[in-house]
């Protein structure tokens, strides 16, 4: 399957998450919901264990293992699952879109890869915007405190961010259902020591939508969607992956209109008019970045030993 065609498909889904997550919340605690989101991806993993165990393990990878796992699901589903609590699903879809120039950010620290001022640019745009659509956008029963919840989902986003490129360093070493199994084990251990903190449902306390979505959310998104992400981002660059995310809020906005019945407001739209702003100025990065690729490709350096050093009797007979 193309690169481009997975990324498309796990943006759908992630766009999708949202909204299923916002009837599962609605029912249970967020812990509760993550933890049995978790649990379902690592059973279903369990099930592919033959592809599960498709790795080449290299010293060093542990801190890379240890802090993909640690950053998502754990801290990033603590964080977004919380944020859909106070905000709206399609204003959390409109942080999503400050991913890519996160990514790009870690990708020069950890990475290497250039980085330009369309970035910067980019990114002070999509940060000014994500803060504006946060104080223009009124308290109602979708979103009650729209400030923290924005505030969180960002959060989300730094962790979501730093697995992309973790994801990056290791996806070559191992197989996407290797890595997805790794967080359905961490998600698991993680979340469960919250259950003894929260308020367990009773038998009549169930809701079929919650519990469906629940299902949804631990194998179509979790496995199907980082599936699919972690086997695109082993043919593409990091960069090229995390530019897909910009389909997550169009996604989200159009389920949430569809399913959830949500409404913007001009100020709203004219914040995410900002957002898509810097997220088209930071899109310039990567068209920079292949042409210095290109140019390097043309007119490779020649050494200081090849230009000083004196011709060989081969180069003669040449």
């Amino acid at each position: 399957m193309p690169a481009s065609l997975c990324l498309i498909i796990a943006t759908f889904l992630w766009g999708s998450s949202f909204i299923a997550l916002k009837y599962a919340i609605a029912i249970y605690d967020p812990a509760l919901v993550i933890f049995l989101r978790m649990l379902t991806t690592l059973i279903m993993s369990l099930c592919l264990w033959r592809y599960v165990i498709r790795f080449e393990y290299r010293i060093g990878d542990w801190k890379y293992l240890v802090g993909m796992s640690l950053a998502e699901p754990c801290l990033y589903f603590l964080f977004e699952g919380h944020a859909m609590e106070y905000t709206s699903a399609s204003q959390a879809g409109v942080i999503v879109s400050c991913l890519p120039i996160i990514v790009a950010f870690l990708a020069y620290f950890m990475l290497k890869e250039y980085i330009s001022k369309a970035i910067i640019i980019g990114f002070t745009f999509c940060i000014g915007g994500s803060i504006l659509l946060t104080l223009l956008s009124p308290e109602s029963e979708q979103a009650p405190n729209p400030m923290l919840g924005n505030f969180l989902e960002l959060l989300a986003m730094v962790c979501a961010a730093f697995y992309t490129v973790s994801v990056k360093h290791l996806v070559a070493r191992y197989s996407p259902l290797t890595l997805i199994a790794l967080q359905g084990v961490s998600g698991s251990l993680f979340f469960a020591p919250f259950l003894l903190f929260i308020d367990l449902p009773s038998e009549n306390q169930h809701d079929l939508t919650a519990l469906l979505s629940i299902l949804y959310l631990g194998s179509c998104v979790t496995l199907g969607g980082y599936g699919l992400y972690n086997y695109a981002i082993s043919k593409v660059s990091v960069l090229t992956a995390a530019a897909y995310s910009n389909l997550i809020p169009i996604f989200t906005l159009i389920l949430s209109a569809i399913i959830l019945g949500e409404i913007l407001t001009l100020g709203q739209w004219l914040s995410i008019a900002v957002v898509f702003i810097g997220v088209m100025i930071s899109q310039r990065h990567q068209e920079l970045a292949v042409t210095i690729t290109q140019d390097d490709t043309a007119n490779p350096p020649v050494s200081n030993h090849k230009r000083n050093s004196a011709p060989t009797a081969n180069e003669f007979n040449e």
